[in-house]
């Protein structure tokens, strides 16, 4: 299944469908979900990082139970803007869970995603390391999402 670009996910989407957003991780991968007007992303929580089959299972049910139309994932780009392993090795994983979801996905620049939301549950929220070691993931999924919503939207305006 080929990349699509955020406009063209925003486009491909039916009517009332949300976006699943995905903060793949070493040990976690973030969850958000985007509401029907794609307007708002929401943290969704996080699951486990395992085996491609297992978790794209676990993304496809929760894809079938939310009403998801599209995924977005996480690209990390180094801070230069450019494209390293670790992109390419994001971009690989994304498209392997799409095809293995029977879902489109977009791929979106989350430099920076996780340290802002860190910063942002320490200064804010006075969250402690233990607490926000629960709820990073799925916020960061969540800060990526809403950073692609906010972006596209603008360009859907007639």
């Amino acid at each position: 299944m080929a990349l699509f670009t955020m406009l063209q996910l925003r486009a491909s989407l039916k009517r009332d469908a949300r976006i699943l957003g995905l903060d793949p991780g070493s040990k976690t991968i973030g969850l958000a979900l985007s509401d029907v007007s794609l307007m708002l992303a929401s943290p969704y929580g996080a699951i486990a990082r395992g085996k491609l089959a297992s978790n794209a299972a676990e993304v496809a049910k929760i894809a079938a139970k939310e009403g998801v139309g599209g995924l977005l994932v996480g690209l990390p780009l180094g801070m230069d803007g450019s494209f390293g392993p670790a992109a390419q090795a994001a971009k690989d994983w994304a498209m392997a869970m799409g095809e293995a979801c029977g879902l489109p996905v977009a791929l979106w620049d989350e430099r920076l995603s996780s340290s802002a939301v860190n910063r942002m549950l320490v200064q804010e929220m006075d969250m402690t390391r233990a607490r926000r070691a629960q709820v990073v993931d799925a916020a960061a999924a969540a800060y990526t999402l809403q950073a692609a919503l906010d972006a596209t939207r603008a360009s859907e305006q007639p």
